[in-house]
């Protein structure tokens, strides 16, 4: 939603580990690149799109800052931190929307910095999950480690 996806888009999934976030937008976009460098993660997506009929992602293995110099997308998601000072360099120059993914107050405070220095920095928002669990007869709420998710392009 906050990518406003449309189907005439290329999206990048970078670090794309089990592949969900590839899943879920090759319902909307035209084509999906789902990249990561560990093997389990490209076998997990690749079984993943099987399972779910997903035919227009292509999955490729490798670090990101290199297999994005031959991609031309409209939307980028940043799923992981391995190298991202490198990587959202080269997003912030080549992609008009994109969405980070933190669960490290270091890292997201990192992107934004990097974000607001080069004006591509939109919004942060912090996602807070709680499950419920039997506590006397009643039900609790078990907190889980929030995430920050920061969305950043071009300027409307």
């Amino acid at each position: 939603m906050k990518l406003k996806l449309q189907r005439s888009d290329i999206f990048v999934d970078i670090g794309c580990g089990s592949g969900s976030v590839s899943i879920q937008a090759a319902k909307l976009a035209k084509k999906l690149y789902a990249i990561d460098d560990r093997d389990e993660a490209i076998h997990a997506t690749r079984e993943n799109l099987k399972e779910c009929g997903v035919t227009n992602v292509s999955v490729l293995k490798g670090e990101a800052s290199l297999l994005l110099a031959d991609i031309d997308a409209d939307c980028a998601f940043l799923g992981g931190s391995k190298n991202i000072d490198q990587v959202l360099g080269i997003v912030i120059k080549k992609v008009p929307r994109f969405a980070i993914s933190a669960v490290r107050i270091e890292t997201a405070a990192r992107v934004i910095e990097i974000m607001k220095r080069n004006n591509r920095f939109n919004e942060l928002i912090q996602i807070q999950l709680s499950r419920g669990s039997e506590l006397g007869g009643g039900t609790m709420l078990k907190p889980e480690n929030p995430i920050f998710l920061i969305i950043g392009g071009e300027k409307c």
